[in-house]
């Protein structure tokens, strides 16, 4: 009997959102590919925000009617949608993201997640900090980067909290080092050493590389 954690040699945790870049070089290299479904899938998987489970079973219903999902999609994923109905000849009550095997069978989650690590590959980019699950987390978290405006965030990810919102894209942490970045006098002494949501930072100072879970910053 294997008696050995499902989690072994696996990394846990947060998993990253993706960037403006990553964003761009996962489309440019679907559309070069001409992998329609995928371009749909990862575009819609943006725009909705929708867990992974709720993503594949999205019905062509559901797009062009907006109902009973209720999000926004850009020109570029309503351009895809339409190429991949076209394509596969899709009606109203078919799966959008349908698998190749079975009779209007969706893919599943362990598949989809498998199309998003092929991804993630392409570009070059470390596995174990990504999954499936970093594309609902991509908009929001660029959104905030930009507006600083938590409550939209929690709006767009549907939280009963703000802080919950705020926990969800872990941006207690990256405005701490954005604030430490910008504190040229910055010393390590002024950093309190107990983790904040067990999130490890790096801080580079004078050509060094220190270590260390960052919790308040004080000025010196």
């Amino acid at each position: 009997m294997n008696t050995s954690p499902w989690n072994k040699d696996l990394t846990l945790g947060q998993k990253r959102p993706l960037q403006i870049y990553h964003i761009w070089g996962i489309r440019i290299r679907l559309e070069l590919e001409g992998k329609t479904r995928d371009l749909t899938l990862f575009n819609m998987a943006l725009d909705s925000k929708l867990r992974g489970c709720d993503l594949v079973k999205l019905k062509v219903s559901d797009v062009a009617y907006g109902s009973p999902v209720q999000f926004e999609i850009t020109k570029g994923t309503r351009e895809a949608v339409a190429a991949l109905i076209k394509l596969d000849n899709l009606h109203s009550k078919d799966f959008l993201f349908r698998s190749r095997v079975g009779t209007n069978q969706h893919i599943s989650t362990r598949q989809h997640n498998r199309i998003f690590h092929g991804w993630v590959e392409k570009l070059g980019l470390e596995d174990s900090l990504y999954s499936a699950h970093s594309t609902r987390r991509t908009k929001p978290y660029l959104i905030y980067k930009k507006t600083k405006n938590l409550r939209v965030i929690q709006l767009l990810l549907g939280h009963k909290k703000q802080e919950s919102a705020a926990r969800y894209l872990g941006i207690e942490v990256d405005d701490a080092l954005e604030i430490s970045e910008s504190i040229g006098s910055l010393r390590l002494s002024g950093l309190q050493q107990t983790a904040l949501c067990q999130k490890r930072i790096f801080y580079k100072s004078s050509q060094k590389c220190y270590n260390f879970n960052i919790t308040t910053v004080q000025y010196i």
